[in-house]
């Protein structure tokens, strides 16, 4: 099957994900990590191909399915959201797991949030092309926040080093990114999911059938020999 699969360099699939996103995609001593890129070198061996993966830089993460059509790379996987607009430009895979939003506030500035109606008055902070965005501006819409402040997508510490600093008050991303994300920030809690049960899949040219079919296939095949179990519990441990 692999020998008849269309990839852009024979033998190997290049995939391009938007870093740092852990526990999706992230990079340890100069190596490419994370359960998207695990998962994708497990598909990519299924497949008889060596996975080859790229590093998406933009400004805004809904460009990055621009060099699927242009011939740039393979596939997408970085955590990434099926939505009716980007079925539009790509194709999805199955999708292969489901996440809400988190909520990420300074817990010395605003000790006290239980609620969405303890994040009045604050302002968000939001990777540009990232599907927090929805739900940032749905808050404003409320009246629960006042407003939202944008970063590149690449500017994710920017946001956090200014939500450490009081300059936003919050910052909305996928909950396993951004619980990991704060870690190492002690100021920083993760009190609120927003319900929005996002499914991720993986994204591939319009023209590119027979690659997300084999990808499906393989998925499948990961679920049913446990592996795929294995890999979200060693990268997912609180989901287990």
């Amino acid at each position: 099957m692999a020998l008849a699969l269309k990839t852009l360099t024979s033998g190997r699939m290049i995939v391009a994900s938007a870093y740092p996103d852990p526990p999706f995609d992230l990079i340890e001593d100069g190596v490419s990590t994370g359960f998207d890129v695990a998962l994708m070198r497990t598909i990519a061996a299924r497949l008889g191909l060596t996975l080859q993966p790229v590093r998406y830089a933009g400004d805004d993460f809904n460009d990055i399915f621009d060099g699927l059509a242009k011939g740039q790379y393979d596939a997408v996987i970085s955590g990434t959201t099926i939505t009716p607009e980007r079925a539009e430009v790509a194709l999805f895979s199955q999708p292969y797991l489901t996440f809400n939003q988190g909520i990420a506030v300074n817990r010395e500035r605003t000790p006290n949030v239980a609620s969405f109606a303890d994040l009045r008055g604050l302002t968000a902070g939001i990777q540009s092309g990232n599907t927090s965005d929805f739900v940032a501006k749905r808050l404003v819409a409320e009246g629960v926040i006042a407003g939202i402040r944008y970063y590149p997508y690449h500017g994710i510490a920017t946001a956090l080093d200014d939500l450490e600093a009081g300059r936003i008050g919050l910052v909305i991303k996928l909950h396993p990114v951004i619980a990991w994300l704060v870690k190492d920030r002690p100021r920083l809690a993760v009190p609120l999911e927003a319900p929005t049960h996002e499914q991720l899949g993986i994204a591939f040219a319009k023209s590119n059938q027979e690659l997300c079919d084999a990808v499906d296939d393989a998925l499948a095949a990961l679920r049913s020999d446990g592996e795929f179990a294995r890999l979200s519990a060693h990268w997912f441990p609180a989901k287990s």
